[in-house]
């Protein structure tokens, strides 16, 4: 791409990512912790996977054959040899995991509220690095166990000075809300710990973003699909009577799970023309944008104790951040007088 262009493409990239995510944050909190109607609570979180899933899948099969025209999301399995095995099952471990995280993630809402659960969603480095030091033996830089103690510090004191408003969908019982919390942060780890890992495969038909996000996604919409119909039919009829009572319902969930797929595409772009470190800022500051939001959609009360519970963590995410952003300027320096070194002794072999 012309770097003319990158300006503009980054511009478009992360207008995208704040429009479809910020969407997407106060439809989830909608759809899960609001009362529809005369304070009826609609509760039924596989049904939003299956939504979210399927649609999500399709974009990104619409994504990969409009970035790689002549490839097939599915040629990861079936050119790759033996490997393609190998990674068919990382894939369903992945998607396993993901699947029960979601629904697990949904059933601490019952006793959190919204913020608190929101502020834990993004704290996802405490259980990638997690499960990197227990199943793969990744040791990590001193900052980085840093920024997760700063993390965990804040994401503690914000739900422990939670305020005493509840709601019929919040009983106020925090402890067992953070059981549910951690087991799905827990699970969110290890779905993304083993990405890492697959993304390291020697494979002749490599794994892209695209792939990624078409395959993943589509096994996850089958497998919820196959458990709510076997384990959990009961979803189905109580989300199908519950859309002819209150209409609003499937355009809340449709909408939720499009911005959801949309969002996706502008997170990979961002991670292919540019790199993480541009990624992570625009995320954080979305999430930071989503709590303020709430906070005045919703008529959240924060307290003193929350406020520093809330700077805790974006403080240590804005850290780790700062600190990628030095190390990549240190990078490209040594990278330019490389460079530079090479097309000097290219030079003067030239004149000799």
């Amino acid at each position: 791409m012309n770097k003319s262009g990158l300006p503009l493409t980054l511009a478009i990239c992360v207008l995208g990512l704040y429009s479809t995510f910020l969407t997407w944050s106060i439809l989830q909190e909608r759809i899960n912790t609001k009362p529809y109607g005369d304070n009826e609570y609609f509760q039924a979180p596989l049904i939003i996977n299956i939504v979210q899933a399927l649609l999500a899948s399709i974009v990104g099969f619409i994504y990969t054959r409009f970035t790689t025209p002549h490839t097939s999301p599915f040629d990861v399995f079936t050119k790759n040899g033996r490997h393609g095995l190998y990674v068919l099952r990382s894939l369903l471990l992945i998607s396993f995991c993901s699947s029960l995280a979601s629904p697990i993630g949904y059933k601490s809402l019952n006793h959190l509220d919204y913020l608190a659960y929101l502020l834990a969603k993004s704290c996802k480095l405490i259980p990638v690095m997690f499960v990197h030091f227990m199943l793969y033996q990744t040791r990590f830089p001193f900052y980085k166990y840093a920024v997760a103690g700063l993390v965990t510090l804040g994401v503690i004191m914000f739900t422990l000075a939670h305020s005493k408003e509840t709601t019929k969908v919040n009983d106020g019982n925090t402890m067992l809300g953070m059981v549910y919390l951690v087991g799905s942060m827990l699970l969110d780890g290890l779905t993304n710990s083993t990405q890492d890992q697959m993304f390291k495969i020697p494979l002749k038909t490599k794994f892209t973003g695209a792939i990624l996000m078409c395959t993943l996604n589509l096994c996850i919409f089958l497998m919820t699909l196959a458990y709510t119909v076997i384990f959990q039919y009961e979803e189905i009829a109580y989300t199908l009577e519950f859309s002819k009572k209150f209409p609003e319902l499937f355009y809340d969930i449709l909408l939720f799970a499009g911005c959801g797929a949309v969002g996706q595409v502008f997170i990979f772009i961002i991670l292919e023309k540019f790199d993480s470190i541009v990624l992570i800022t625009a995320t954080v500051t979305r999430k930071m944008l989503s709590m303020i939001l709430s906070v005045v959609l919703f008529g959240h009360h924060l307290n003193l104790n929350q406020w520093a519970g809330v700077g805790l963590v974006f403080g240590g995410i804005g850290y780790e951040a700062l600190v990628k952003f030095q190390q990549k300027k240190v990078k490209d320096v040594e990278k330019d007088k490389t460079v530079k070194v090479k097309v000097n002794f290219r030079a003067k072999a030239k004149d000799e």
